[in-house]
């Protein structure tokens, strides 16, 4: 489930296979991301030391020769919010894997409302960024700069996720105590409004402190909100739902360099929105539409040349299914005449259903046209659970030539697995999982919790029912449980959740998945690494790979309201023994990936090797298999080589 607009779009590297995979956990950032040096990548602070982005000198420079004009600046903060851990710190990294596309969707449409100069040739717009998963938000700061600037402005927290909505609520409530007004949008917001018939209490509450709610997308309504907030006339709710733009010819997602950078230079950009198909965990539908409203290739080119232009070659395209855009051959055309005839490089990553493999030239355009990574909604490969969830374009025994068509082109394939539709059990997901091992070649596998967002059908069902359901926003992350189920307790669901990771990147299951890949042509760096990515997220870090970065970091003073500040001398020993520990087992893991990597690519029959997966069948039929039955081909008896587990002093 992804994000677009104001509502937000967060939502999901090649490692060379010449180099070792541990000097690449090092020195991730200028290995795989043409980042700046190690000196520029500390954490900066959404602050007057040092903004992320503001533009007002060269508008100012236009008066200069005239003294007696006064002019007036009106601050515009955006700011993309993080949320809780468990313990209750902000989770930020050093880098993020992870672009927002909602941040860079308000920025390019402040930047324009700012270039027009709607507020009036005597006004200057100050407008600054950040995305609180890779920077440090100072509100004191943000409020000084905003009073030192003469008093005006407004602060948007933009594409609020409902795990985000508490940390946003926290935010808007320290700088409403200035007098600042404050809007908040994103899918939480848009989704309550939506689908149910009252506003919920913790927005209610955000409302009688005079924050500004905003519903829709903010395209064509961006001139309107800047003007009403200038004059002072803004309304308690701002909802467009009902009135979605048309994307043709729109301003363009855009986000500069400096803040792309926090990315690991990796940026995003929709070029669609919407989606015709009706599953019952998902939001897109209900936020979004389910008509396809989609940019123009004229549009998508520009935002590509825009970002080549400031040394940004990686995109993650955040369309929900990019397969469903009406346009999505136009767009590929000409990202293909781009690479094949001016020669420019770049890759992308997008999202696309199990059927578009039906659809004549998708998959092989695709892959022409730079697609080097594509993130399959595969759910489930139990029927009952996906006719349960609405997800009825799912056939099961079509995933394999799927999954194929795809490896033919060497692109990477990742799936989503979620776990708790009303079928399962501990013992039925186990199973799948074995079959997915021995059946489907997929690549990577990232799995969720079945969480009733606000804003989809399930959320609605449970709340029109009085089900009781999780309190706490900040535990609708996909990874918390959030409501009852039929067949297992709490505590059986987030155990086989846990499990699940380690059973699909089991030790045998590695060596599985860098053997197809080099069978099928694929770098084994870019396998290994992604090994290291999606599992080593949840292993290491205890994160899910959406909320994954380059060092943790945890502000002492960056805690959840209602939960004590722990004394400094407790907690940076305590810190410092987490990051020793966490981070020398994830180096151990890295050093044992790369070696069997290394081993697997001077098998003489690798590029022969084959295993049911691979086998061009057309069908596979899910079957139970035994506890103690193989999932996947074993490798070697060789120790040192096979254990990937963690050495006890980092357990």
């Amino acid at each position: 489930m992804r994000r677009s607009g104001i509502v937000g779009t967060d939502e999901r590297a090649n490692a060379s296979s010449r180099n070792s995979l541990l000097t690449s956990l090092v020195l991730l950032p200028q290995t795989f991301y043409n980042s700046p040096p190690l000196g520029e990548l500390w954490p900066r602070e959404c602050g007057p030391n040092r903004p992320i982005t503001s533009s007002t000198a060269r508008f100012a420079e236009t008066d200069d020769m005239n003294p007696t004009t006064t002019r007036t600046k009106f601050h515009v903060e955006l700011i993309k919010p993080s949320h809780y851990d468990d313990d209750g710190y902000v989770i930020q990294w050093l880098r993020t894997f992870v672009p927002s596309n909602s941040l860079a969707c308000l920025h390019a449409l402040v930047k324009d409302v700012q270039e027009r100069r709607v507020l009036g040739d005597d006004v200057d717009i100050v407008l600054n960024a950040c995305d609180e998963i890779h920077t440090v938000v100072s509100t004191k700061k943000i409020i000084r700069r905003i009073q030192q600037g003469g008093g005006r402005g407004i602060v948007f927290l933009t594409g609020v996720q409902s795990n985000q909505f508490p940390r946003a609520a926290d935010l808007a409530r320290e700088i409403r105590t200035a007098g600042i007004d404050v809007v908040v949008g994103g899918f939480h917001v848009s989704g309550c409004l939506s689908m149910l018939p009252e506003i919920p209490p913790e927005i209610r509450a955000l409302q009688d402190e005079g924050v500004i709610l905003f519903a829709g997308e903010a395209e064509q309504r961006m001139e309107q909100l800047l003007t009403d907030a200038y004059r002072g006339e803004l309304k308690p709710v701002y909802n467009f739902l009902k009135d979605l733009p048309d994307l043709r010819n729109q301003v363009t997602p855009m986000l500069p360099r400096e803040i792309v950078r926090g990315y690991l230079s990796e940026t995003s950009f929709d070029a669609g929105r919407g989606c015709p198909f009706q599953c019952t965990f998902c939001t897109i539908i209900n936020v979004q539409g389910r008509k396809s409203r989609h940019r123009t290739a004229d549009d998508v080119e520009q935002v590509i040349r825009a970002n080549l232009a400031q040394g940004i070659h990686k995109f993650f395209i955040t369309d929900d299914d990019f397969a469903r855009n009406k346009n999505w051959e136009p767009i590929l055309d000409r990202m293909i005449e781009m690479r094949e005839q001016e020669g420019l490089h770049f890759k992308f990553l997008m999202q696309v259903d199990t059927q578009c493999y039906k659809i004549p030239r998708f998959i092989d355009k695709a892959a022409r046209a730079g697609c080097s990574r594509v993130f399959i909604g595969m759910e489930s490969i139990a029927s009952e659970n996906l006719a349960a969830a609405g997800k009825v374009q799912n056939h099961v025994e079509q995933y394999r030539t799927m999954l194929q068509m795809w490896r033919d082109k060497k692109v990477v394939t990742v799936a989503g697995y979620i776990l708790g539709f009303p079928a399962d059990t501990p013992e039925s997901i186990a199973r799948d999982i074995a079959t997915i091992q021995r059946e489907l070649p997929i690549d990577m596998l990232e799995f969720f919790c079945l969480t009733p967002l606000p804003g989809s059908a399930d959320h609605q069902a449970l709340h029109r029912q009085g089900v009781p359901m999780e309190t706490d926003m900040n535990k609708y992350d996909l990874e918390h449980i959030t409501t009852d189920h039929p067949r297992m307790s709490a505590g059986e669901w987030w155990g086989i959740y846990d499990r699940a990771w380690h059973l699909y990147y089991s030790p045998e299951h590695i060596a599985t998945l860098l053997r197809r890949a080099r069978a099928g042509g694929i770098k084994l760096g870019r396998i290994s690494w992604s090994i290291l990515f999606y599992y080593g997220a949840y292993r290491f870090e205890r994160v899910h790979p959406l909320q994954f970065g380059v060092f943790r970091r945890k502000v002492r003073t960056s805690r959840r309201p209602g939960l004590p500040r722990v004394n400094p001398l407790v907690f940076y020993p305590k810190r410092l023994w987490e990051i020793v520990s966490t981070y020398g087992a994830m180096a151990w893991f890295a050093w044992k990936l790369d070696r069997l990597r290394r081993r697997i690519e001077r098998e003489p029959e690798g590029v022969a090797y084959v295993d049911e997966a691979l086998e061009r069948s057309p069908h596979i039929l899910p079957r139970p298999v035994a506890a103690q039955e193989p999932t996947s081909t074993p490798i070697s008896a060789e120790p040192d080589v096979i254990s990937l587990e963690r050495p006890q002093w980092a357990a």
